[in-house]
C-alpha cells in the first residue's frame, strides 16, 4: 500500500526525521529523542505536522441549526466570531464517529477540523445528514489548505516573528478562538495542553512557512512526543480512548456533551436511554514498568483496561488513561496485569501536567 504523505514529506526527511506508517500516512515520529522532543514543547516550544487532518467549511443559510442537530455539544454556545467548540460528532446509537473542533465564523460559515483516520468518513456523514435536512448548506472539504501547529510558552512569540502581519489580529485571542487573517487561519487551539497557535494556509505555502518558523528556532516534533505530550495533557485520541462503539459519556467526553438544553441531536435518545456503567480515570503507576493501551486493569468493583498509555517524561512515571467500572474512585489502588505481572497503580484525576509541570497529587 502507498503512503500518503503531507506536503511537509520531503522537508521532514531533510531534517531526519524518522518515519513510520500513521493510519497510512507516511508521518515523523521523531527527529532524534522523543523525551527532548516532548521537554522542548513544555519548555520552549516547538512544531507538528498535522497537515493530515482534515480541514471543512461547512456554508448556508440554517447551517447553525444543523450543528445543532449534528453535534452533541451546542453550537449555540458559539456566539463570537472566532470562537471555538470541542464536540464529539455520534452515532443514533450513541458511538463516536469522531471528536473534532469547530469554529463559529459567521451565521453563514462554521469551520470544522477532523481528525485524518476518519476525515472522508466524517465528511460523508456529515453530507448524507445535510441532504436529509439540510439540502441548502454546503458541506467542502478544503483540500487546498495545509496546517501546522506551533505549541509550547513561546510559540505565539514564534509564529509573530514569521508571520508579524498576523500579530494584530492575534494576540488579542482567548484559548479556543481563531482569526481569518486572509491567506492565514490561525487559531490558539493545539493538543499538547501547552499554549500555541495552529495554522491553517495554503498548501503551497507551507513548507516555505515550516523553513522560516525552524529558522526562528523552532525546531520539529515528531508523533511520538505529540503523543505523551496529549496524554500528559488528559486529552483523548480517537481510535484508542473512544471510537464508534464506545459513547461520550464513558470516554470521559461528559462535558462535550450537552443532555440540559431541550434541543434534539443524532445520539441523545439513545445516551438518556443507555446510563453509561463506566468512565475514563487517570492512573499512575507505582511500582517499575510501563502502561499501555490494552493492558487489564483489576479493581474492586470490576475489570476495566487502558485505552492509553506511556512514560510520562514530566511526572518521570509511568500513566495512563483507563476505562473502569464506576465504583472506582480518585485515590483508589487498582492492580494492572503487566507481562504476566500484577502492578500497583493509583488512580487519579487528570491531567497529568499543566504548564510544564506535574499537577497531580500524592
Amino acid at each position: 500500500m502507498t503512503l500518503k504523505q503531507t506536503p511537509l514529506n520531503a522537508a521532514h526527511r531533510a531534517m531526519g526525521a524518522k518515519m513510520v506508517d500513521f493510519g497510512g500516512w507516511d508521518m515523523p515520529v521523531n527527529y532524534g529523542s522523543q523525551i527532548d522532543e516532548h521537554h522542548q514543547v513544555r519548555n520552549d516550544c516547538g512544531m507538528f505536522d498535522v497537515c493530515h487532518m482534515r480541514v471543512v467549511d461547512a456554508k448556508g443559510e440554517g447551517i447553525r441549526a444543523f450543528l445543532r442537530y449534528l453535534l452533541a455539544n451546542n453550537a449555540d454556545k458559539l456566539t463570537l466570531p472566532g470562537k471555538a467548540l470541542y464536540s464529539a460528532m455520534l452515532r443514533p446509537d450513541g458511538g463516536v464517529i469522531d471528536d473534532l473542533i469547530i469554529y463559529f465564523m459567521s451565521e453563514q460559515w462554521f469551520r470544522i477540523v477532523v481528525n485524518a483516520g476518519t476525515a472522508d468518513k466524517d465528511i460523508a456523514w456529515m453530507k448524507q445528514q445535510a441532504t436529509a435536512h439540510a439540502p441548502q448548506l454546503t458541506i467542502t472539504s478544503r483540500d487546498d489548505l495545509a496546517m501546522v501547529a506551533v505549541q509550547g510558552p513561546n510559540a505565539r512569540a514564534k509564529v509573530w516573528q514569521v508571520l508579524p502581519q498576523t500579530r494584530a489580529s492575534t494576540e488579542g485571542l482567548q484559548n479556543f478562538q481563531a482569526a481569518d487573517c486572509g491567506e492565514y487561519f490561525v487559531a490558539r487551539t493545539g493538543y499538547t495542553g501547552e499554549d500555541g497557535f495552529e495554522v491553517m494556509l495554503p498548501k503551497e505555502k507551507v513548507e516555505e512557512f515550516w523553513y522560516a518558523l525552524n529558522k526562528a528556532g523552532v525546531p520539529p516534533i515528531g508523533l511520538g512526543a505529540r503523543d505523551t505530550l496529549r496524554l500528559e495533557a488528559g486529552m483523548n485520541l480517537y481510535g484508542q480512548d473512544m471510537d464508534e462503539n464506545v459513547g461520550p459519556l464513558e470516554s470521559g467526553l461528559s462535558w462535550t456533551v450537552d443532555l440540559k438544553s431541550e434541543r434534539d441531536f443524532i445520539g441523545k435518545t439513545s445516551l438518556l436511554a443507555n446510563p453509561p456503567r463506566s468512565k475514563l480515570v487517570g492512573l499512575v503507576l507505582l511500582d517499575r514498568g510501563v502502561l499501555r493501551g490494552h493492558q487489564k486493569v483489576h479493581t474492586a468493583h470490576g475489570e476495566g483496561e487502558i485505552t492509553s498509555g506511556s512514560f510520562s517524561p514530566t511526572l518521570e512515571k509511568s500513566i495512563a488513561l483507563a476505562r473502569v467500572p464506576n465504583g472506582v474512585q480518585i485515590g483508589d489502588q487498582v492492580q494492572v496485569t503487566i507481562r504476566d505481572k500484577m502492578l500497583a497503580a493509583k488512580v487519579v484525576k487528570y491531567p497529568f501536567a499543566r504548564n510544564g509541570k506535574s499537577v497531580v497529587s500524592g
